[in-house]
């Protein structure tokens, strides 16, 4: 007979993130990392296909602030994907104890409570007071 050897396994090592979802490699992605740069209004059209939010948007929120003054589109695009993947992250979460709570809606007592016992969301604390 065999002896089974126990391991730690990273998640990340099977494509899992920190919540144990499997990560997706999704077309568009793959596709803007086969191929090669572009400028220009192409550009332009492939990352406002890859962001779910809106670029004019966020370029827009962008300038409110005073020291800045020009926005190139990969760095707009950039800022919007960055946003995604926090609220994305933020929203599994806040699930977390939403289906702990026996609910499918996410409610700000959800939100209070993946900022409050999660070290990386301590920056939010009493932001949604």
């Amino acid at each position: 007979m065999a002896a089974a050897v126990a391991s730690p396994v990273n998640p990340t090592e099977h494509g899992l993130d920190r919540c144990g979802v499997e990560e997706e490699n999704h077309g568009a992605e793959a596709e803007e990392e086969s191929s090669p740069q572009q400028t220009g209004p192409a550009a332009a059209a492939t990352h406002s296909r890859l962001s779910k939010l809106p670029l004019s948007r966020i370029k827009a929120l962008m300038k409110t602030d005073p020291d800045v003054s020009l926005a190139s589109q990969e760095s707009v695009f950039i800022i919007a994907k960055a946003t995604e993947l926090f609220v994305e992250m933020i929203a599994k979460d806040a699930l977390v104890y939403a289906q702990q709570g026996k609910r499918k809606t996410l409610q700000r007592k959800d939100l209070d409570n993946a900022i409050e016992a999660i070290d990386e969301f301590a920056f939010l604390e009493g932001t949604l007071d």
